[in-house]
Protein backbone atom coordinates (compact mmCIF):
# COMPACT_ATOMS: atom_id res chain seq x y z
CA UNK A 1 0.00 0.00 0.00
CA UNK A 2 1.44 3.21 -1.07
CA UNK A 3 1.21 6.17 1.41
CA UNK A 4 0.27 9.46 -0.01
CA UNK A 5 1.86 12.54 1.61
CA UNK A 6 -0.96 15.04 2.07
CA UNK A 7 0.04 18.61 2.18
CA UNK A 8 -2.04 21.75 2.47
CA UNK A 9 -2.26 23.65 -0.68
CA UNK A 10 -2.36 27.36 -0.05
CA UNK A 11 -3.62 29.66 -2.70
CA UNK A 12 -2.56 33.32 -2.52
CA UNK A 13 -4.74 36.03 -4.07
CA UNK A 14 -2.80 39.08 -4.84
CA UNK A 15 -4.73 42.38 -5.01
CA UNK A 16 -3.46 44.48 -7.80
CA UNK A 17 -1.48 47.48 -6.66
CA UNK A 18 -3.41 49.84 -8.89
CA UNK A 19 -6.70 48.72 -7.19
CA UNK A 20 -5.38 49.65 -3.68
CA UNK A 21 -4.23 53.03 -4.87
CA UNK A 22 -7.57 53.63 -6.49
CA UNK A 23 -9.41 52.82 -3.25
CA UNK A 24 -7.17 55.17 -1.29
CA UNK A 25 -7.77 57.92 -3.81
CA UNK A 26 -11.52 57.43 -3.57
CA UNK A 27 -11.33 57.40 0.20
CA UNK A 28 -9.39 60.65 0.26
CA UNK A 29 -11.77 62.15 -2.26
CA UNK A 30 -14.80 61.10 -0.19
CA UNK A 31 -13.21 62.56 2.97
CA UNK A 32 -12.51 65.84 1.21
CA UNK A 33 -16.07 66.00 -0.09
CA UNK A 34 -17.42 65.22 3.39
CA UNK A 35 -15.16 67.81 4.98
CA UNK A 36 -16.22 70.39 2.42
CA UNK A 37 -19.86 69.62 3.08
CA UNK A 38 -19.30 69.98 6.82
CA UNK A 39 -17.48 73.28 6.31
CA UNK A 40 -20.23 74.52 4.00
CA UNK A 41 -22.87 73.46 6.54
CA UNK A 42 -21.03 75.13 9.43
CA UNK A 43 -20.54 78.32 7.42
CA UNK A 44 -24.23 78.28 6.47
CA UNK A 45 -25.24 77.85 10.12
CA UNK A 46 -22.92 80.64 11.24
CA UNK A 47 -24.24 82.96 8.55
CA UNK A 48 -27.84 82.27 9.53
CA UNK A 49 -27.11 82.54 13.26
CA UNK A 50 -25.30 85.85 12.75
CA UNK A 51 -28.30 87.35 10.99
CA UNK A 52 -30.06 90.04 13.10
CA UNK A 53 -33.53 89.27 14.42
CA UNK A 54 -36.37 91.19 12.79
CA UNK A 55 -36.94 93.91 15.41
CA UNK A 56 -37.94 97.54 14.96
CA UNK A 57 -37.43 98.39 18.64
CA UNK A 58 -36.10 96.82 21.82
CA UNK A 59 -38.37 94.01 22.99
CA UNK A 60 -38.74 91.82 26.05
CA UNK A 61 -38.94 88.06 25.82
CA UNK A 62 -39.78 85.66 28.64
CA UNK A 63 -38.27 82.19 28.57
CA UNK A 64 -40.22 79.75 30.71
CA UNK A 65 -38.54 77.07 32.78
CA UNK A 66 -37.80 73.97 30.70
CA UNK A 67 -37.89 75.76 27.35
CA UNK A 68 -35.68 74.08 24.75
CA UNK A 69 -33.97 75.76 21.80
CA UNK A 70 -36.56 74.08 19.59
CA UNK A 71 -39.41 75.68 21.55
CA UNK A 72 -37.51 78.97 21.49
CA UNK A 73 -37.32 78.82 17.69
CA UNK A 74 -41.11 78.34 17.55
CA UNK A 75 -41.56 81.29 19.90
CA UNK A 76 -39.39 83.54 17.74
CA UNK A 77 -41.16 82.56 14.53
CA UNK A 78 -44.54 83.33 16.14
CA UNK A 79 -43.24 86.75 17.08
CA UNK A 80 -42.08 87.23 13.48
CA UNK A 81 -38.53 87.82 14.72
CA UNK A 82 -37.31 84.79 12.76
CA UNK A 83 -38.29 83.47 9.32
CA UNK A 84 -37.39 79.80 9.77
CA UNK A 85 -36.94 77.46 12.73
CA UNK A 86 -34.43 75.14 11.01
CA UNK A 87 -31.15 76.90 11.66
CA UNK A 88 -31.77 77.84 15.29
CA UNK A 89 -33.44 74.54 16.19
CA UNK A 90 -30.52 72.47 14.90
CA UNK A 91 -27.63 74.74 15.89
CA UNK A 92 -27.08 73.08 19.30
CA UNK A 93 -26.29 69.83 17.43
CA UNK A 94 -23.18 71.56 16.11
CA UNK A 95 -22.59 73.66 19.24
CA UNK A 96 -24.01 71.76 22.27
CA UNK A 97 -23.15 74.59 24.68
CA UNK A 98 -25.96 76.66 23.18
CA UNK A 99 -28.58 74.13 24.28
CA UNK A 100 -28.46 75.25 27.93
CA UNK A 101 -30.69 78.34 27.79
CA UNK A 102 -31.94 79.70 31.12
CA UNK A 103 -35.42 80.80 32.13
CA UNK A 104 -36.06 84.48 32.71
CA UNK A 105 -37.11 87.74 31.07
CA UNK A 106 -34.59 89.32 28.72
CA UNK A 107 -34.44 92.54 26.72
CA UNK A 108 -33.54 92.05 23.06
CA UNK A 109 -32.16 95.15 21.37
CA UNK A 110 -32.41 96.11 17.72
CA UNK A 111 -29.55 94.53 15.76
CA UNK A 112 -29.21 91.51 18.06
CA UNK A 113 -28.32 88.41 16.07
CA UNK A 114 -29.73 84.95 16.69
CA UNK A 115 -26.38 83.80 18.08
CA UNK A 116 -26.11 86.82 20.37
CA UNK A 117 -29.59 86.03 21.64
CA UNK A 118 -28.48 82.47 22.44
CA UNK A 119 -25.38 83.77 24.21
CA UNK A 120 -27.58 86.09 26.25
CA UNK A 121 -29.94 83.29 27.20
CA UNK A 122 -27.22 80.85 28.25
CA UNK A 123 -25.57 83.61 30.36
CA UNK A 124 -28.79 84.07 32.35
CA UNK A 125 -28.33 87.85 32.48
CA UNK A 126 -31.94 88.87 32.80
CA UNK A 127 -33.29 92.33 32.09
CA UNK A 128 -33.11 94.65 35.07
CA UNK A 129 -36.31 96.60 35.60
CA UNK A 130 -36.09 99.75 37.73
CA UNK A 131 -38.36 101.41 40.25
CA UNK A 132 -37.60 104.86 41.68
CA UNK A 133 -38.85 106.00 45.07
CA UNK A 134 -38.62 109.78 45.41
CA UNK A 135 -37.59 111.66 48.54
CA UNK A 136 -40.55 113.01 50.49
CA UNK A 137 -43.04 110.35 49.38
CA UNK A 138 -44.95 108.26 51.90
CA UNK A 139 -45.12 104.53 52.51
CA UNK A 140 -48.65 104.35 51.08
CA UNK A 141 -47.40 106.04 47.93
CA UNK A 142 -44.60 103.47 47.74
CA UNK A 143 -47.11 100.62 47.95
CA UNK A 144 -49.24 102.21 45.22
CA UNK A 145 -46.16 102.62 42.99
CA UNK A 146 -45.19 98.98 43.50
CA UNK A 147 -48.68 97.93 42.43
CA UNK A 148 -48.23 99.78 39.14
CA UNK A 149 -44.95 98.08 38.22
CA UNK A 150 -44.90 95.32 35.58
CA UNK A 151 -43.25 91.92 36.09
CA UNK A 152 -43.32 92.19 39.90
CA UNK A 153 -44.87 89.49 42.07
CA UNK A 154 -47.53 91.54 43.86
CA UNK A 155 -47.49 89.62 47.13
CA UNK A 156 -48.63 92.47 49.39
CA UNK A 157 -52.09 93.08 47.89
CA UNK A 158 -53.99 91.80 50.90
CA UNK A 159 -51.57 92.97 53.59
CA UNK A 160 -52.12 95.92 55.92
CA UNK A 161 -49.34 98.40 56.64
CA UNK A 162 -48.74 96.89 60.09
CA UNK A 163 -48.66 93.36 58.63
CA UNK A 164 -46.04 94.44 56.09
CA UNK A 165 -43.99 96.02 58.88
CA UNK A 166 -44.19 92.73 60.80
CA UNK A 167 -43.06 90.74 57.75
CA UNK A 168 -40.04 93.03 57.44
CA UNK A 169 -39.17 92.62 61.10
CA UNK A 170 -39.94 96.27 61.90
CA UNK A 171 -41.06 96.92 65.47
CA UNK A 172 -43.20 99.93 64.54
CA UNK A 173 -46.76 99.35 63.31
CA UNK A 174 -46.29 102.36 61.05
CA UNK A 175 -43.02 101.88 59.10
CA UNK A 176 -43.12 105.39 57.64
CA UNK A 177 -39.68 106.89 56.98
CA UNK A 178 -37.78 103.64 57.40
CA UNK A 179 -37.07 103.04 53.71
CA UNK A 180 -34.35 104.77 51.72
CA UNK A 181 -35.59 106.62 48.62
CA UNK A 182 -33.55 105.51 45.64
CA UNK A 183 -33.73 103.63 42.34
CA UNK A 184 -33.87 99.85 42.79
CA UNK A 185 -33.33 97.25 40.07
CA UNK A 186 -35.28 94.01 39.99
CA UNK A 187 -35.74 91.02 37.72
CA UNK A 188 -39.08 89.67 36.55
CA UNK A 189 -40.97 87.83 39.25
CA UNK A 190 -39.23 89.47 42.21
CA UNK A 191 -41.48 90.05 45.25
CA UNK A 192 -42.61 93.50 46.36
CA UNK A 193 -41.52 92.56 49.87
CA UNK A 194 -37.97 91.83 48.66
CA UNK A 195 -37.65 95.30 47.15
CA UNK A 196 -38.92 96.91 50.35
CA UNK A 197 -36.48 94.77 52.35
CA UNK A 198 -33.57 96.18 50.35
CA UNK A 199 -34.81 99.76 50.83
CA UNK A 200 -35.26 99.13 54.57
CA UNK A 201 -31.75 97.71 54.91
CA UNK A 202 -30.27 100.65 53.02
CA UNK A 203 -32.00 103.18 55.26
CA UNK A 204 -30.83 101.30 58.36
CA UNK A 205 -27.25 101.39 57.07
CA UNK A 206 -27.36 105.08 56.13
CA UNK A 207 -29.01 106.13 59.39
CA UNK A 208 -26.61 104.09 61.53
CA UNK A 209 -23.56 105.58 59.81
CA UNK A 210 -24.83 109.16 60.03
CA UNK A 211 -25.96 108.73 63.64
CA UNK A 212 -22.50 107.51 64.66
CA UNK A 213 -20.97 110.65 63.14
CA UNK A 214 -23.62 113.14 64.33
CA UNK A 215 -22.92 116.61 65.62
CA UNK A 216 -22.70 117.02 69.42
CA UNK A 217 -25.49 118.31 71.67
CA UNK A 218 -28.43 117.39 69.48
CA UNK A 219 -31.85 117.08 71.20
CA UNK A 220 -32.45 113.54 69.90
CA UNK A 221 -32.59 110.57 72.23
CA UNK A 222 -32.32 108.07 69.39
CA UNK A 223 -31.59 107.79 65.71
CA UNK A 224 -35.31 107.25 65.17
CA UNK A 225 -36.03 110.76 66.47
CA UNK A 226 -33.40 112.10 64.09
CA UNK A 227 -35.22 110.24 61.31
CA UNK A 228 -38.50 111.90 62.29
CA UNK A 229 -36.83 115.30 62.11
CA UNK A 230 -35.26 114.46 58.74
CA UNK A 231 -38.70 113.59 57.32
CA UNK A 232 -40.07 116.98 58.40
CA UNK A 233 -37.08 118.76 56.85
CA UNK A 234 -37.62 116.80 53.63
CA UNK A 235 -41.24 117.90 53.42
CA UNK A 236 -40.50 121.54 54.26
CA UNK A 237 -38.07 122.31 51.44
CA UNK A 238 -37.01 120.99 48.08
CA UNK A 239 -33.83 123.04 48.24
CA UNK A 240 -30.97 120.92 49.58
CA UNK A 241 -28.92 124.01 50.42
CA UNK A 242 -31.66 125.21 52.80
CA UNK A 243 -32.10 121.94 54.66
CA UNK A 244 -29.43 122.61 57.33
CA UNK A 245 -31.08 125.99 58.09
CA UNK A 246 -34.54 124.40 58.30
CA UNK A 247 -33.03 121.84 60.66
CA UNK A 248 -31.49 124.61 62.78
CA UNK A 249 -34.88 126.35 63.18
CA UNK A 250 -36.61 123.20 64.43
CA UNK A 251 -33.75 122.17 66.70
CA UNK A 252 -33.58 125.69 68.18
CA UNK A 253 -37.33 125.57 68.83
CA UNK A 254 -37.01 122.17 70.55
CA UNK A 255 -34.22 123.55 72.72
CA UNK A 256 -36.50 126.42 73.80
CA UNK A 257 -39.48 124.08 74.36
CA UNK A 258 -41.37 125.81 71.54
CA UNK A 259 -43.87 123.94 69.39
CA UNK A 260 -42.55 123.08 65.93
CA UNK A 261 -45.70 124.40 64.20
CA UNK A 262 -44.96 122.74 60.88
CA UNK A 263 -47.75 122.27 58.33
CA UNK A 264 -46.52 118.98 56.79
CA UNK A 265 -47.08 117.17 60.10
CA UNK A 266 -50.65 118.48 60.25
CA UNK A 267 -51.26 117.30 56.69
CA UNK A 268 -49.89 113.85 57.49
CA UNK A 269 -52.12 113.59 60.54
CA UNK A 270 -55.20 114.47 58.47
CA UNK A 271 -54.53 111.62 56.06
CA UNK A 272 -57.38 111.16 53.58
CA UNK A 273 -59.17 114.18 55.06
CA UNK A 274 -56.63 116.58 53.58
CA UNK A 275 -57.84 118.06 50.30
CA UNK A 276 -55.24 120.72 49.55
CA UNK A 277 -55.96 123.36 52.20
CA UNK A 278 -55.23 123.54 55.92
CA UNK A 279 -58.06 125.26 57.77
CA UNK A 280 -58.10 126.89 61.20
CA UNK A 281 -60.15 123.93 62.33
CA UNK A 282 -57.36 121.60 61.25
CA UNK A 283 -54.77 123.62 63.17
CA UNK A 284 -56.91 123.52 66.35
CA UNK A 285 -57.57 119.79 66.11
CA UNK A 286 -55.41 117.89 68.54
CA UNK A 287 -53.90 114.87 66.83
CA UNK A 288 -50.64 113.05 67.46
CA UNK A 289 -49.18 114.82 64.41
CA UNK A 290 -50.51 118.36 64.92
CA UNK A 291 -47.35 120.18 65.96
CA UNK A 292 -49.39 123.34 66.51
CA UNK A 293 -50.99 121.55 69.48
CA UNK A 294 -48.34 119.09 70.68
CA UNK A 295 -44.84 119.79 71.92
CA UNK A 296 -41.84 118.00 70.57
CA UNK A 297 -41.74 115.62 67.63
CA UNK A 298 -44.65 113.63 66.18
CA UNK A 299 -44.64 109.89 66.96
CA UNK A 300 -43.31 108.74 63.58
CA UNK A 301 -41.67 110.15 60.46
CA UNK A 302 -44.11 111.71 57.98
CA UNK A 303 -42.30 110.70 54.76
CA UNK A 304 -39.17 109.03 53.43
CA UNK A 305 -36.23 111.44 53.86
CA UNK A 306 -33.26 111.40 51.50
CA UNK A 307 -29.62 111.42 52.52
CA UNK A 308 -29.30 115.22 52.46
CA UNK A 309 -32.24 115.61 54.86
CA UNK A 310 -30.75 112.96 57.16
CA UNK A 311 -27.44 114.80 57.03
CA UNK A 312 -29.15 118.12 57.83
CA UNK A 313 -30.99 116.60 60.78
CA UNK A 314 -27.75 115.33 62.30
CA UNK A 315 -25.59 118.28 61.21
CA UNK A 316 -27.80 121.38 61.37
CA UNK A 317 -26.49 124.81 60.50
CA UNK A 318 -25.25 126.97 63.36
CA UNK A 319 -27.75 129.79 63.64
CA UNK A 320 -30.21 131.49 65.99
CA UNK A 321 -33.15 131.30 63.59
CA UNK A 322 -36.51 130.39 65.10
CA UNK A 323 -38.85 131.16 62.21
CA UNK A 324 -39.09 130.88 58.45
CA UNK A 325 -41.65 131.67 55.80
CA UNK A 326 -41.83 130.64 52.18
CA UNK A 327 -41.11 133.23 49.51
CA UNK A 328 -43.31 131.31 47.09
CA UNK A 329 -40.41 130.28 44.87
CA UNK A 330 -39.17 127.30 46.84
CA UNK A 331 -36.87 129.38 49.05
CA UNK A 332 -37.52 130.76 52.53
CA UNK A 333 -36.89 133.89 54.60
CA UNK A 334 -35.45 133.10 58.03
CA UNK A 335 -35.90 135.22 61.15
CA UNK A 336 -34.63 135.21 64.72
CA UNK A 337 -37.54 137.17 66.22
CA UNK A 338 -41.31 136.98 65.95
CA UNK A 339 -41.45 140.65 64.94
CA UNK A 340 -39.12 140.09 61.98
CA UNK A 341 -41.02 136.93 61.06
CA UNK A 342 -44.39 138.70 61.07
CA UNK A 343 -42.92 141.36 58.81
CA UNK A 344 -41.75 138.66 56.39
CA UNK A 345 -45.15 136.99 56.55
CA UNK A 346 -46.87 140.23 55.52
CA UNK A 347 -44.40 140.68 52.70
CA UNK A 348 -45.03 137.22 51.28
CA UNK A 349 -48.65 136.86 52.38
CA UNK A 350 -49.84 136.51 48.79
CA UNK A 351 -47.35 133.77 47.91
CA UNK A 352 -49.48 130.67 47.11
CA UNK A 353 -47.17 128.29 48.97
CA UNK A 354 -46.68 130.59 51.99
CA UNK A 355 -46.29 128.81 55.29
CA UNK A 356 -46.22 130.32 58.78
CA UNK A 357 -44.00 129.06 61.54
Amino acid sequence: MTKTNKSAVTTHFKIPTHSIKQRIKWGIFAFIIFALLVVILVVAFEQKLNTPLTLSKAELITIKKGTSVGKLSTQLVKKHWLDSRFWLRNYPKLQPKFADIKAGTYQIKVGTTVKQLLEQLISGKEYQFEITFVEGTTFKQWLALLQQQPYINHNLNTKTVSEIAHLLGIKHDNPEGLFFPDTYAYTAGENELTILQRAYQKMSQQLTLLWENRAPELPFKSSYQALIMASIIEKETSKVAEQPLIAAVFINRLAKNMRLQTDPTVIYGLGERYHGDITRKHLKEKTAYNTYRIKGLPPTPIAMPGKSALQASLHPAKSNYLYFVSQGNGYHVFSTTLKAHNKAVKRFLLAPSQKKK
